[in-house]
Order: structure tokens, then C-alpha cells, then sequence
């Protein structure tokens, strides 16, 4: 019976007599695999017969699995000649099994089960991998915050607490997952798609059909795994479904959001992982195909996976404490406001670990709720809690319930590489509670600092920028105050990682205590920009030159006009400037791939900003052309 499955191992069960006893119980249960994130976020997965576990699991559980380094990203630290990766299972966090229901055994008459384990990836008995790297910063940034409350006892004081009181520091996250779902080989036009999202046809309405049946069982199977879902729900992106001959769904085209509990750090990194797992599978044994890109689809609203963090004390009488929530009239306590300080002061090294592809980069734009520069907001009234979505980091409060009190990043996507973000994240939160704490800051002090105008002077945060605003940030400042207050934002990868030679004293921050250090920020940095090129060169000029193939001339001579005439002689001029070659002139796309081969980046960078313009310039040339011919 598939009730008689197990979903989860939970810590507790990771002895050896434990685990025996669990898979010789199920044998459904037929392999095991461990799960590695390396710098780029790319999870591993490997088939491992059950037995070779059984066989000695103390030698599996306490040894080492070994795999090739050039399989995982970790340029600059893992070569062709220097490739030897251990794999090292983490006893810490839950295993869970996948089953596959297409393949059932015959003996059990149970779908096939694989045990996934996370793991640690070590390199010359040093672990190199993503999953470590969160692990290690929460270790260190609990120890952090305990020797401060002891060099700063009265930062207890105002929660009553002191500090032989505490049992633990809980850092805590959560995060969202948007994702685009549609059938297979369907294309919806983008003004179609574009014209819904305006007109809000799609946000929160019911589902409907396969999509309807497809989020329940996803719902459902993640209460399998003890997931705690707690909402699936459209999102503003998609269209309405038609209804084929047999009286089904198709042409389907609509954005979701799924969201669920939070959890420590590390096992919410991991929760995600599997989340879209359950989701890609269930989706797809539907019909229907799912996508993380953040920015799918050119000109419609992107994915986002806001990430919400959080930091709690865990104390000896069994009592939690939010260390962001005030115990004053305060939109925020001391550990809030410097928590939030740290980051908007540190987000120009941060940024790169959050959008580090191109396809990241395409979501960041006006007119999407996505945020496009460093500023946060914490309410209009403290006693009126509100959201503002047009900022980078956003404050979440309920009067009601203290312990919700939390900050809601919005600039992840479903691609993000969660564990660096994070752990870049709460590096810079410690960064900014020390400021705070050694400088013996209280509430007034941070929130004036904080809520500073451009040009004040400030102990902490720089003093041309703002770093607060309760207003719409697309529709109250023109571009050239934005940037002005809140800073540029970054146009492609290469400008993004460029922030870690253009801010070193905000990269010194990053590289403190060895967490993230200049090995493997210079070996996400070489990933990055190996997956940018090859991207562009690969993926994204070739699909520019598909679209640009597409636009065919479609009026006839004898009944055009000379406004169709004129309209088709720009789009031709467009397109031969975009990708035609002659013996005199290089196109567009040709400078691309010649300054890609010199390793001339920024020249890259330029150029790939200009393609995106003229490609964008392109559509609306077209869309225009064909709107005014009667025949096509």
C-alpha cells in the first residue's frame, strides 16, 4: 500500500541500528543518493544500490563517497588534473525519499525509492561546496551573537532576558517559490500574456482543470514529506485556458506561487531543493511542463522566490523570543534596524550571489514588482503595519503575533543559489548588529540612521545614499533620482560580479572569518562568467537569431502603403545591424562573439546591454508593422 511509504528520515534516525532497520523494512526503498551543492547551485544525484549502504553503513555514514570535481562547478579549486571530490553525508538535517511511480516494483508493488542524502563536498580535505559554506556561517554566526550579548549584556534588557537565559540562536528562513507552468508545444502571444497581467485576470483567481489537479497533489505530496504547506495560489502571470475537442484544458500558460513553513537556515536551503522537485514531477506527470526561470518570457512578469529571514532565542525555560520584534514603539528592535542596515550597506557584494545569471538580471526591471535598487521600507506607523513591494528588503509585521516579525528579501529567483545568498546575507546582518552593539546604538539612533536623507552624514551607512522609503519606488523618483539615492542597479552578470573588486572594503566584510573566502568567491566569480559566456554565445544569440528569422516581410506590394513600406524598411535595417555580417562591418552579434574570444568582458557586458535594446526595439517595430496590415 503506498500509505505503508516513509517520506522522511529525520535526524534522529541516523544511526546505524536506525537505518537498518528502516531499509530492510522498506524495500521499496532501492537506492541511495547523496546530494552535493556546488558553487553554482546545481545539485548532484547518483544511484547508489540500497546494499553498498547496508553493506558497512559506518563506513558510508562516517567515510567518504568519491566523485569527479570536473562533474560540479568548482573552477579554480577542483581541475582536470587535481579532480578527486569527497562526498560526506550530513548526519544533521533530514534525508528524504524520492519515489518514482513509473517504475513500480513487482515485489513490493511499490513505486521505487531513493534515499537522498545532502552532503558535504570536500576538496584536499577542505569543504568547497555551497550546503558547508551556510553551515559554517551559522555556526559562526551564532557564536558571533553569543560573545556579544556577553561583552553587551544591556542589549538584553530590553526583552528581559540576560544572558544565562539562553539556550540557542535560531536563524530562521523561508522561502516562496513563483514558477511558470504551460502544455507542452503551446505559445501564448506576449501581448496576450502582457494585456492579462495588466488587467489582473489572472492573480489569485481559481484554478482550473489539470493546473487545479496538478497544485492540490503538489500540496499534498509536500504534506507527505512534513513540508507544511501553507498556500498554492496563482500568481499575476498567464492567460485564460482554452478548452479542446475532448473537453480538456489546453493552451495553458499561468504562473504559480507555493508557499511553506520556515525552518533553520540550512534545512529551509534544502527545502526548497525539494519543493521543486515534488513540483516538477507532479506537474509533469500531469502534462504539463513547469519552468524556474526567473524572466521566461520577454516583457511579462518574471518568478521571483522572496526569501524571508528571521532570528529568535531560544530560551531555557522553553520560551522564544523574536530579536527583531521591539519591545518599544518601534517599527523594529536594535537587532532589527542593524540587521537590515548590514545588508542595504553590504548589497553591492551581496547582489552577485542573489542574480547571477542574465536570466536573473532580465526579472530586475521597472514595472514588475521586482525591486531594481538597494532600499528597504518598515511601515508608515508602527502601529499600522504595512508592505510596500517596491523595495529590495521589506519588514513583515503582525501586532498580533510578535514572533512573525521577519525581512522579506525580493530580489531571489527560483535559480538563486539560496545557501550563498544566505550565507552572504547573515554575514552582513552580523556585520551591521556589531556596528550597532559596539557603538551602543539604540532604536531612535538606527531608525534615524536608517531614514537619512542623501547627503547626511551617518556613523554607519554612506552618507550620498538613501536607504528607507515608504513611497512607490517605480513611480515616485525618476531614474536619475533612483540611482542618485539608491543606487545603480547592475545591467548584466559581469557588472554584478564586478562589485567585488569595485567595493573591497565590502568584500573584506564577506571574507572576515573565512567563511567565504577569496577561494571560493573567485571560484564562483570563474563559474559565473563561463556560464555567462556560453549562455550569450550558445543560447541567448541564437535564440535572437531564431526570432529575428521569424520576422518575415508579410505585405503585398500592391496593397501596401508607405507607412508599411517605411515601417518594414526600419525592422530590415534593424535586423541586418543586429546579425548580417559584410566584408566592411561586423553585426552586432558577430563584436559579441569576437570580444567573448579576447576575454574582453566588459566590452561583452556593453555590447550584451545594447542587444537586449535594439532586440526589445525589434518587437515593438514589428508588433507595430503587422497591427496595421489588413491581410496576413
Amino acid at each position: 500500500m503506498l500509505k505503508d511509504l516513509i517520506y522522511i528520515v529525520p535526524k534522529e534516525k541516523h544511526s546505524e541500528e536506525n537505518l537498518k532497520e528502516i531499509l530492510t523494512s522498506h524495500p521499496e526503498i532501492k537506492f541511495v543518493s547523496l546530494i552535493g551543492i556546488d558553487l553554482s547551485g546545481n545539485d548532484t544525484d547518483e544511484k547508489i544500490p540500497i546494499k553498498v549502504l547496508l553493506d558497512d553503513i559506518t563506513a558510508f555514514l562516517k567515510g567518504a563517497i568519491q566523485t569527479d570535481g570536473s562533474s560540479v562547478v568548482l573552477p579554480g579549486i577542483a581541475s582536470l588534473n587535481n579532480a578527486k571530490v569527497d562526498m560526506v553525508c550530513d548526519l544533521d538535517v533530514n534525508w528524504y525519499v524520492e519515489y518514482n511511480t513509473d517504475n513500480v516494483d513487482p515485489e513490493t508493488e511499490k513505486p521505487v525509492g531513493t534515499l537522498r542524502i545532502p552532503c558535504f563536498l570536500y576538496h584536499e580535505n577542505k569543504a568547497v561546496d555551497s550546503r558547508y559554506t551556510l553551515t559554517n556561517c551559522i555556526e559562526h554566526f551564532k557564536a558571533d551573537l553569543l560573545n556579544l550579548f556577553k561583552e553587551h549584556p544591556d542589549s538584553l534588557t530590553p526583552f528581559g532576558i540576560k544572558y544565562d537565559d539562553i539556550d540557542s540562536v535560531a536563524a530562521t528562513c523561508a522561502t516562496e517559490l513563483e514558477f511558470w507552468v504551460k502544455t507542452p508545444n503551446n505559445q501564448a502571444e506576449i501581448e496576450e500574456l502582457s494585456t492579462s497581467q495588466v488587467l489582473q485576470e489572472q492573480y489569485w483567481t481559481r484554478t482550473k482543470g489539470v493546473v487545479r489537479t496538478a497544485l492540490e497533489q503538489t500540496i499534498l505530496n509536500m504534506e507527505l514529506y512534513g513540508l507544511e504547506p501553507e498556500m498554492g495560489h496563482k500568481e499575476v502571470g498567464g492567460v485564460k485556458a482554452k478548452i479542446d475537442e475532448s473537453g480538456n484544458f489546453n493552451h495553458i500558460a499561468e504562473q504559480l506561487e507555493i508557499d511553506w513553513k520556515y525552518s533553520s537556515a540550512i534545512q529551509a536551503a534544502d527545502n526548497e531543493l525539494l519543493v521543486k522537485s515534488i513540483v516538477k514531477e507532479t506537474f509533469r506527470q500531469n502534462g504539463l511542463e513547469v519552468t524556474f526561470l526567473a524572466k521566461p518570457i520577454d516583457g511579462v512578469a518574471g518568478s521571483g522566490e522572496h526569501t524571508h529571514i528571521g532570528l529568535a532565542l531560544k530560551l531555557k525555560n522553553n520560551k522564544t523570543i523574536n530579536l527583531f520584534s521591539s519591545t518599544k514603539q518601534h517599527f523594529l528592535s536594535v537587532f532589527g534596524y542593524s540587521s537590515v542596515m548590514g545588508i542595504l550597506k553590504n548589497y553591492e557584494v551581496i547582489n552577485p550571489f542573489v542574480s547571477s545569471t542574465t536570466d536573473a538580471l532580465r526579472r530586475l526591471k521597472p514595472g514588475f514588482e521586482a525591486p531594481i535598487c538597494i532600499v528597504t521600507s518598515v511601515g508608515h506607523a508602527v502601529d499600522l503595519p504595512s508592505r510596500n513591494r517596491t523595495v529590495l528588503i521589506g519588514v513583515v509585521r503582525d501586532l498580533a503575533s510578535p514572533l512573525s516579525t521577519r525581512f522579506e528579501l525580493r530580489a531571489p529567483n527560483p535559480r538563486t543559489n539560496t545557501y550563498l545568498a544566505l550565507t552572504a546575507l547573515y554575514i552582513s546582518m552580523m556585520d551591521g548588529i556589531t556596528y550597532a552593539l559596539k557603538n551602543n546604538k539604540n532604536e531612535d539612533d538606527l531608525l534615524t540612521e536608517l531614514s537619512k536623507k542623501p547627503g547626511e552624514d551617518a556613523d554607519y551607512l554612506e552618507k550620498e545614499r538613501a536607504y528607507r522609503s515608504e513611497e512607490n519606488i517605480f513611480e515616485d523618483f525618476t531614474d536619475e533620482e533612483r540611482e542618485k539615492f539608491f543606487g545603480k542597479a547592475p545591467a548584466t552578470v559581469y557588472e554584478n560580479l564586478s562589485a567585488f573588486d569595485k567595493y573591497p572594503k565590502k568584500k573584506a566584510i564577506l571574507v572576515k572569518n573565512d567563511i567565504l573566502n577569496d577561494k571560493l568567491i573567485n571560484s564562483f566569480k570563474l563559474g559565473a562568467i563561463k556560464r555567462w559566456l556560453v549562455e550569450i554565445n550558445h543560447r541567448i544569440i541564437n535564440e535572437f537569431t531564431d526570432e529575428i528569422r521569424s520576422y518575415k516581410i508579410l505585405h503585398s506590394i500592391d496593397k501596401a502603403l508607405d507607412l508599411d513600406v517605411a515601417n518594414w524598411m526600419k525592422i530590415e535595417e534593424l535586423k541586418y545591424y543586429l546579425m548580417k555580417d559584410s566584408y566592411s562591418k561586423k553585426s552586432l552579434f558577430s563584436r559579441i562573439r569576437i570580444a567573448s574570444e579576447n576575454k574582453d568582458y566588459e566590452e561583452v557586458s556593453k555590447l550584451q546591454v545594447e542587444a537586449e535594446e535594439r532586440m526589445s526595439e525589434l518587437r515593438s517595430l514589428y508588433s507595430t508593422y503587422k497591427k496595421n496590415l489588413l491581410d496576413i
